[in-house]
């Protein structure tokens, strides 16, 4: 047993270490709240715990039972939890440990302790603070996570049938394996009333009250498991830069408005040119070219990294007008998919751009466009637009051909 608690508490030093180099920095951004139904996660793991009671402070113990792996208070345990992180700084789970403890008394003629069976569980309800995303940022590619909680529950001796109060600190390290699971590296304290070893006998010993290691027992644990992470969506999505997509679509509207301008120039002066004109001189002046000028500069739609779904549904106001003038002219469109080259692999980003356009393209079919009309191109990733979240896009413009 005392070797099992030293890997456990060996494990989380040196896996810490070894994760700390490998993981990637992050940049500082807002992520949009997901569903109730996302993030949550079950966990599940095998612990070292080793007890301290009250009674035994202050009694001049050999080292032998001072020790932390003395197998008079030592023994091993379980774990299950079930929990949902509402940000990506802080969470909840209620977590359920127990089973096999080990009661430690004084023995009041040899000043030493006594270990007996004690079968108990503890139910928590703790608040989980990820410190990796609240100080570095949110990255779903990070490695090791630093995760302290705080909580509190009840606690029932099955042996003694005691129930009583706790409260607990403790320091999650997580270690992502996949998107789905995470191992896990987990170091505790949980503090009880003092009758949860059994006895209920304040301290034997002139020590004095309101130091919270000495009138309490006190559990401390090493545990190792896993974490496995439940629902459709899992991490969060950075939310998109409105202003800065507002200012792209404001050019784009005005550099429509400043065509559009000049078609209705054109239009009028060919108007005053024919009604100068003679009568028999008049002859029909097509004044389209403009109109197509206007009607072919590319409206965009945004994405969010690394998602096929539209990120602003009001971007589909400007492609809707491109999709009626398509149908009322019987036009052909062209729907281009664009990846940033700034992150992911030049395969992803390839699949990406093709189902970005594809996914614009069946927009425009529910608006009404004949799909014999709408041609769709990819591009993958690029570096086009400043900032990088402007290339996450596909473009919709009517074609001549």
């Amino acid at each position: 047993m005392k070797k099992l608690f030293v890997l456990l508490v060996f494990a989380t030093v040196s896996v810490s270490s070894m994760a700390q180099t490998e993981d990637v920095p992050a940049v500082k951004h807002s992520v949009a709240t997901n569903s109730f139904w996302s993030n949550w996660f079950i966990q599940g793991g095998l612990q070292g715990t080793t007890w301290y009671s009250n009674q035994e402070h202050g009694w001049g113990l050999t080292s032998k039972s001072n020790s932390p792996f003395a197998s008079e208070r030592t023994n091993l345990g379980l774990s299950l939890a079930v929990g949902k992180w509402f940000t990506p700084g802080l969470g909840l789970r209620t977590k359920w440990q127990g089973i096999w403890a080990k009661s430690v008394n004084p023995d009041t003629e040899n000043k030493n302790i006594v270990g007996k069976s004690n079968e108990y569980w503890t139910l928590s309800e703790q608040a989980l603070f990820n410190l990796s995303n609240m100080l570095c940022g949110y990255n779903p590619d990070r490695v090791w996570n630093v995760i302290p909680f705080i909580g509190g529950g009840i606690a029932r001796s099955m042996t003694y049938d005691f129930y009583t109060m706790n409260i607990g600190v403790g320091l999650l390290n997580q270690f992502k394996l996949s998107n789905r699971v995470a191992l896990n590296v987990e170091l505790g304290w949980n503090r009880y009333e003092e009758d949860i070893d059994g006895s209920a006998d304040m301290l034997w010993h002139n020590v004095g009250y309101g130091r919270g290691w000495v009138d309490k027992d006190n559990q401390l644990y090493a545990e190792v498991g896993l974490t496995v992470n439940l629902g459709k969506t899992l991490g969060w999505n950075r939310v998109p830069d409105v202003d800065a997509i507002k200012q792209l679509s404001q050019s784009q509207i005005d550099a429509l408005n400043a065509q559009l301008g000049d078609a209705n120039s054109e239009i009028d002066r060919l108007k005053t040119e024919l009604a100068q004109k003679p009568k028999t001189e008049t002859k029909e002046v097509v004044v389209t070219k403009s109109v197509k000028d206007f009607i072919t500069t590319p409206v965009s739609v945004f994405f969010n990294l690394g998602k096929t779904e539209i990120a602003v549904l009001k971007d589909l106001v400007n492609v809707q007008a491109l999709a009626k003038y398509a149908i009322e002219n019987n036009s052909n469109i062209l729907v281009t998919g664009y990846a940033d080259s700034a992150t992911g692999t030049p395969a992803i980003n390839k699949v990406l751009s093709e189902k970005r356009a594809q996914r614009v393209a069946n927009e425009l079919i529910k608006m009404g466009v004949n799909a014999e009309r709408i041609k769709t191109a990819s591009y993958g990733g690029v570096a086009i637009l400043e900032p990088v979240d402007f290339n996450r896009r596909a473009t919709v413009q009517i074609t001549e051909d």
